[in-house]
Order: structure tokens, then sequence, then C-alpha cells
């Protein structure tokens, strides 16, 4: 009776360990995820979508390259931070992978590398320009990471990271960045605003930097909404005369791009109204690392309605689209 008490439970030991490693597997799923803020990467390819539109021109085979590469570049911004402040995290934030022993310190810093290097091979890939935008875009991640985060051109830093990763898709594209710099700086403003309240997302702080954060959240959505005059429209009317039909693409399709822009913009400042708000009444951890994940979430819309002020309608609602499913993501992942 006990030898075959013991052949039945040596029959159900390889059952055991099999169950074991599938959760061993889903364990460092699990801490790779965080390491790498998956839900974070549904902000990344409306960067270089905003970038070519900006441009006039449509997405093609070497804006996916673009993509790739930024999506590469962020990654490995991400596992470089959490390499760099391990010793941080380790007093601040004992749950992250690196301090809690789920990830060593080695594999998070061999990750950045590869990343690194597989984000500009990719850039190369999509031609010279964009290669000649990726590199200083990777020199100021790894910048901001190992040495610019603590001091005050952290913000400034990563501002203008996002403003390269969105010239990326404008160099990749169509070889040219200089119509897609206005874009850039508005992009990067918003990221500057909030790394800015990231700043004190650990230990809480100064109720400053969520209103400021608030304030520019403002700006921007007044900046994006405001259309100049299409003096090119204005001058074709003059000459043809007031019962004259404007020339194709200045009068027709105006509105409806306009309203569509117009109610991008109101979702970004939605997204961000209520958690800056609430981080200034009260500039407490929680609340605050709730108005940093916001801020990073509202990337999306706000790259969504710089693509749909620079008529690209169909892309911009491609980008809009992300939102949600980043929303979805940050359930299970935070992004902070």
């Amino acid at each position: 009776m006990r030898d075959g008490a013991g052949d039945a439970v040596k029959e159900k030991n390889p059952c055991r360990t099999a169950s074991r490693g599938a959760a061993g597997r889903a364990h460092r799923r699990r801490a790779w995820a965080e390491l790498l803020r998956l839900p974070a990467l549904f902000s990344v390819p409306g960067d270089a979508l905003a970038g070519t539109a900006a441009t006039g021109a449509q997405p093609n085979a070497r804006t996916l390259l673009a993509i790739a590469s930024s999506l590469c570049l962020y990654e490995a911004g991400m596992a470089l931070n959490d390499w760099a402040d391990r010793d941080v995290d380790a007093v601040e934030r004992p749950h992250r992978p690196l301090p809690s022993g789920r990830i060593r310190p080695a594999a998070a810093l061999t990750a950045a590398c590869a990343l690194t290097g597989a984000g500009l091979a990719l850039a190369a890939r999509a031609g010279r320009p964009a290669l000649a935008v990726a590199a200083p875009l990777a020199a100021t991640v790894w910048a901001y990471d190992l040495g610019l985060k603590h001091t005050p051109a952290g913000p400034v830093a990563m501002g203008a990271a996002r403003g390269l990763d969105l010239l990326l898709g404008a160099a990749a594209t169509t070889g040219r960045t200089r119509q897609a710099l206005p874009s850039a700086a508005l992009l990067g403003t918003h990221t500057l605003a909030v790394t800015t309240v990231s700043r004190q997302e650990a230990q809480g702080g100064s109720p400053l930097a969520p209103l400021a954060a608030l304030a520019t959240t403002a700006l921007l959505t007044r900046v994006v909404t405001h259309r100049p005059p299409d003096h090119r429209g204005a001058a074709a009317h003059g000459l043809l005369g007031p019962r004259a039909t404007p020339p194709p693409g200045t009068a027709p399709g105006r509105k409806p791009t306009a309203h569509l822009t117009t109610a991008l913009a109101a979702a970004y400042a939605a997204a961000t109204a209520r958690p800056y708000f609430h981080a200034t009444l009260n500039p407490s951890p929680p609340l605050t690392q709730r108005a940093v994940g916001a801020g990073i979430r509202a990337t999306i819309p706000l790259q969504a309605t710089l693509t749909a002020r620079s008529k690209g309608t169909a892309t911009a609602l491609l980008i809009a689209a992300l939102a949600p499913l980043g929303a979805r993501f940050a359930k299970k992942v935070s992004v902070t």
C-alpha cells in the first residue's frame, strides 16, 4: 500500500513541476512587462505618424521602420532608467523588478544596449535622414537616464527626446524635418510638463509642478485648436472673385478637419485636467503618480490632434484608437 501511494505521488510530481515552470515563466514575463512599462508603448507610434502628417506626406514603409525604431529606443530608455535608478528604487520602490530581484541588473542593462542597437539599425534601414535623427535621440535617452534625470536639465532632455521622436517619423518618410518642427515643439512641451511632475511622484512635493502642467495643457489646447488663416485660399479667392469656386483643398473639408481637431484637443485636455487638478490640491505620491500616468496617456490624443491639424484625418483617428487600448492595459501594468 505504501509503495502504491508512493508511486501515485511520483506520478503527480511531473505535473507539479510543469505547473511551477509555467508559473515561473509567467512571473518573469510579468517582471519584464513592469520593467519595460509595456502599456506606455501605445504612446509611441503616434510620434512618427504625427511627424509624417506635419510634412503633408502619407505613411509608407519607411514610416513603419521609424515606428519600430522608436519603440526600440523607447524601451531601451525604460530598461536603462531602472538600471540607473536601482539603488534609489531599492529605497523608494522596492517592489520594482530590479530591487525585488525578479530581474538581474545585468539583464536590464543588456536589454537596454540591445534595444538601442536595434533602434539605430532600423533607423538606418529607413535612410540616412532617419539615422541622423535617431542617433541624437538615442544619445539624449542615455544622457537623461545616466546623468541628466536628477538635474534641472532633466525635463528639457525628456521633452527634446519626444520631439526628436516626432522628427524621426518626418525624416524617415520624406527626408525633411523642417515642416515638423512646430509639432515637435508642442509635443516636447507637453512631455517637459509631465516629466517635471514625475520628479516628485515617489515622495510627493510642491503643488506648483502639477499646477504648471495644468496651465501648460490649457495653453497647448489653445494653440493646437488655433488654425491660422489660409493665405493661399484667401489669395486665390481674391484673384478669382467673390463668386468663384475656391481651388481644391482650400475650403472643402476644412470644417470637418477643424471639428476633428477640436474634438481631439478636448479629449487631450479632459485626459489630464482632473488628475492634474487633484495633484495640485494634494500633491501626495498616489495622486502625483496618477497625474503622471494621465499625462503619459494624454500624449496619444495630443499626437492625434497634431495629426488632424495637419489634415491627416484617417491617421489621426488611427492614433486616437490607441488611447483606449493603452488605458486598458495600464490597469494591468503601471506606466510609471
